[in-house]
């Protein structure tokens, strides 16, 4: 049976107090470990799958840096079973490296519990897996203080049936809809009554 990709993220909201740690931009760009696979990562999330006795994720399962992330401190792709990580992180601690793998892993394996149903990205199966993981306070994003561009946002999009806003400093190309209105009635596929509503927020 085809499995639609899917994608999962962890963003870091802004701190509302403008702080910005300093971070050591000349060795995120240079450190070779902060590129491509983490072995250890990797490692540690293989070790917890097998106790969960989720071999086939577990055969699948890959941790990895990404230069290319800004905002996003780490994204999780099922049924890939890709994590991804922003070097940033680094920048912070150890801790928040461990707690953002283990985030993204929750998601991957309240998919792979789930593959055939719907089900809300940080819902409670998300949160069983977030326990069976060893973060059961988990949140669903952290308020990290990372140097990031302020830009300004110029569209907005409301759905017409949850009231969510979303605001973009890009425009969307072609017709887009409310993803969690979607997956709670077509299972993720898009359907127009769900069709954002866009707003020019320069007009």
């Amino acid at each position: 049976m085809f499995r639609p990709e899917r994608q999962m993220k962890f963003n870091f909201l802004e701190n509302p107090e403008g702080e910005i740690l300093a971070v050591d931009r000349s060795v995120l760009e240079t450190d070779p470990k902060l590129q491509g696979p983490d072995e250890q990562m990797t490692r540690l999330c293989r070790t917890l799958l097998r106790d969960l006795d989720l071999d086939d994720l577990r055969n699948r399962i890959s941790v990895e840096w990404n230069r290319r992330m800004r905002s996003c401190a780490g994204r999780a792709f099922w049924p890939k079973g890709v994590i991804q990580l922003n070097p940033k992180l680094v920048g912070i601690s150890e801790t928040e490296v461990r707690q953002t793998v283990l985030h993204e892993l929750a998601h991957l394996i309240a998919y792979e519990r789930n593959p055939s149903r719907p089900i809300k990205s940080h819902g409670k199966e998300w949160r069983t897996a977030c326990v069976d993981v060893g973060i059961p306070d988990e949140k669903a994003t952290h308020e990290l203080a990372l140097p990031s561009r302020v830009l300004k946002r110029k569209w907005r999009y409301d759905c017409p049936k949850c009231d969510k806003v979303i605001e973009r400093v890009r425009r969307y190309r072609g017709m887009v809809a409310c993803y969690d209105c979607c997956l709670e009635a077509t299972g993720g596929v898009y359907h127009d009554s769900f069709r954002l509503i866009e707003v020019n927020l320069d007009s």
